[in-house]
């Protein structure tokens, strides 16, 4: 028998595993991966369009296909047993869902929930082939993503036992649905965390990795709360977690945004759509004074996910208790 669905089923009960798909089944469903129906890269392998016989549409997600080394293959196939442990195990409204799995010599499958929306970041940033076009999000919008990513993360850190430390908080990983409801995904990276381990292998993206990782080689909660300070100075100021025309010392999104900040000058530094509406900028800056806290450079000195969510639910005007993606 496969190894790795006798390593799944050691960790978890079969009851509780997603469906597992053939080979054959998810092939035919994306017309044999077709590079037509290519959606995304992400982290670990090329997503897919699929069609299912039922009629659903799901993002098929292949890993490894083109990477041949060894410890590629073998991160790979770590990422894949995570990501179906972990999400197997959670469900919450703004969490990408997992519908099953597919095991076979030829590749190793994940089938999502297809989310149609594009990511934040495509809504943020554009791009030549996107279709979405820079700063088309409102303030309130930007708000509302921002609070169901961190109900989200609240979620992972707090109500799922032992906790999930997500690892790759990126405007890259909030997907957008057609109601411009978020769906947090891509858990490859992702840890249930049985006290603080250290980590080795590749972890997070530049630009939202945790500064303290260099010197700890940990991370935990806290790690995801910096990750998400960044995003929402992507929120703030639309610009990109790390920008390679930018002079070395602003190269990442933190260290331009942070001592403006500090300075009172982040004017400077946000959105030009947002700066003709006066509301929206008592709000941005007080996103801001939150984004600074969550990228202290002492982790004790972040805000935990909780916090995160009643800040932002304040500056929402809502009451307390709603959950996310409502």
């Amino acid at each position: 028998e496969d190894p790795t669905i006798i390593f799944l089923r050691r960790h978890r009960s079969a009851s509780l595993l997603p469906p597992e798909f053939t080979y054959e089944e998810l092939a035919t469903s994306t017309n044999h991966f077709d590079p037509k129906r290519k959606i995304g890269d992400g982290g670990f392998g090329s997503v897919y369009l699929g069609h299912l016989h039922d009629g659903r549409l799901v993002a098929v997600k292949y890993l490894h296909k083109h990477n041949s080394s060894a410890t590629a293959k073998g991160f790979s196939k770590k990422s894949f047993c995570n990501e179906i442990l972990i999400l197997s195990s959670i469900n919450h409204p703004n969490l990408v869902k997992l519908h099953g799995y597919c095991s076979d010599p030829r590749g190793l499958i994940l089938v999502y929930d297809y989310v149609p929306n594009g990511t934040l970041s495509d809504h943020l940033h554009g791009g030549k082939q996107s279709i979405y076009r820079r700063g088309s999000l409102n303030w309130s919008t930007r708000v509302e993503i921002a609070y169901q990513t961190a109900a989200a993360v609240e979620y992972l850190h707090f109500s799922v036992i032992p906790p999930v430390v997500h690892r790759d908080v990126t405007s890259s990983n909030i997907f957008i649905d057609g109601e411009m409801r978020v769906k947090v995904g891509d858990f490859g990276l992702s840890r249930l965390l049985e006290c603080s381990e250290t980590t080795t292998g590749p972890q997070g993206t530049p630009g939202y990795l945790d500064p303290d990782y260099y010197s700890s080689f940990r991370l935990n909660e806290k790690s995801d709360i910096y990750s998400f300070g960044v995003v929402l100075l992507e929120l703030i100021t639309g610009m990109r977690a790390v920008d390679q025309t930018r002079e070395l010392r602003e190269m990442t999104l933190a260290d331009l945004v942070v001592p403006k900040i500090q300075m009172g000058l982040l004017h400077q530094v946000v959105d030009p759509v947002l700066v003709v509406d006066v509301v929206a900028m008592e709000g941005v800056n007080a996103v801001a004074e939150l984004a600074f806290r969550c990228l202290a450079a002492d982790k004790d000195d972040r805000p935990d996910a909780r916090e995160v969510v009643v800040e932002l639910r304040r500056l929402m005007g809502r009451p307390r208790g709603g959950g996310g993606g409502f």
